[in-house]
């Protein structure tokens, strides 16, 4: 079994120091990022809304389609208020919590949505359209000879 060790014990005491060490940051505040951009993209077929942060890594997304919406449902003013409580029960813990919001499309869920993010206390700093304006459109159309 081998030789036992024997701990001899000096007539001093040790005298420990106690050093500060440094505390763990939270799960929580390691991933919170407080600026970012929410776009919303609202077409007549579906409302899609996308979570940035400031440099536009996505954070988050949803749509109308991915929560169960189906049909001409999707593109309802009703379907984009939930799309928008969706999104903000999953960034209500980490962020961002001071949001600019890009609003794109001529769908019906423009506004709602945006009322829906007014409503949860975000900290909105500017609402923007980003909506595409043709500067001259197509060219036209030949006459029609007869």
């Amino acid at each position: 079994m081998g030789k036992k060790k024997i701990i001899q014990k000096s007539g001093s005491p040790e005298i420990k120091t106690a050093t500060a060490v440094p505390s763990k940051p939270t799960v929580g505040s390691k991933n919170r990022i407080e600026n970012g951009r929410i776009y919303v993209q609202a077409s007549y077929n579906n409302t899609i809304i996308t979570v940035t942060d400031d440099k536009g890594n996505v954070i988050t997304w949803l749509s109308a389609g991915s929560l169960g919406f189906s049909g001409p449902k999707k593109s309802t003013p009703f379907a984009a208020g939930k799309v928008a409580e969706a999104i903000f029960e999953k960034i209500a813990k980490s962020g961002p919590f001071n949001v600019e919001i890009f609003v794109r499309g001529v769908g019906s869920g423009r506004d709602a949505s945006v009322r829906s993010f007014l409503s949860k206390g975000l900290n909105i700093k500017s609402i923007r359209d980003t909506t595409p304006i043709p500067h001259n459109g197509p060219r036209p159309r030949k006459v029609r000879r007869v």
